[in-house]
């Protein structure tokens, strides 16, 4: 099975989230059915916490990229972050009012990151092969990614995001598009949050 999360941060590395992480958990659960891991994380610092999360798993991808839509032309983007988590930017967004919601009061910085279009990722790794999960972590962005993925042309299986930072509009948009692409609502997503929504592909019977 192929597992893959975009926006990774730290993996369970990082004390700000007590050390959890709902991906590794997941994945983890479900040891013997790994063939490929794939984590994709815009910040730097935090590929080496990655690597430390995923030290026992020898086929595990690294890509420090942020993931963007199609029709994003940089090569490059900025994020922001709170000078308050500065350790691992668990909050990371190119809105920056995002950040301020979050941190009205702390200075705000900003990375730059490599981008890597969401089509040109899929293509390049997941050309006819199905991904058994597909989770998403991008404050907001989620929705962007997510309507941009040919569910067509791209096989996976079941498709986790966080909806928190969705507006409804984007909200409605994004689970028209997957149920009209043969998924059906599963409940939470990986997040040991229980702030992510799972929707799984129907099988030939109309069966998840």
């Amino acid at each position: 099975m192929i597992f893959v999360h975009i926006g990774a941060g730290a993996g369970d590395q990082d004390p700000f989230s007590n050390f959890r992480d709902g991906f590794s958990e997941y994945v983890k659960n479900h040891e013997s059915k790994i063939k490929k891991i794939f984590v994709i994380e815009p910040n730097p610092k935090n590929i080496e916490k990655l690597k430390k999360t995923w030290e026992n798993y020898n086929d595990t991808e690294f890509l420090n990229f942020a993931i963007v839509p199609n029709n994003f032309e940089n090569e490059e983007i900025k994020l922001f972050y709170s000078e308050e988590d500065s350790l691992h930017c668990q909050y990371l967004s190119n809105n920056i009012d995002h950040i301020k919601h979050y941190f009205p009061n702390s200075k705000i910085n900003y990375l730059l990151a490599k981008t890597l279009k969401i089509e040109t990722f899929l293509n390049k790794f997941f050309k006819n092969q199905t991904i058994e999960s597909f989770s998403t972590d991008i404050e907001g962005a989620d929705s962007d990614i997510i309507m941009d993925i040919d569910l067509v042309k791209y096989k996976i299986n079941n498709i986790s995001f966080e909806y928190l930072h969705l507006s409804k509009d984007q909200k409605k948009k994004l689970i028209d598009k997957l149920i009209n692409n043969g998924y059906s609502y599963n409940g939470v997503g990986i997040d040991h949050n229980n702030i992510d929504l799972l929707f799984t592909k129907k099988n030939q019977n109309g069966m998840i």
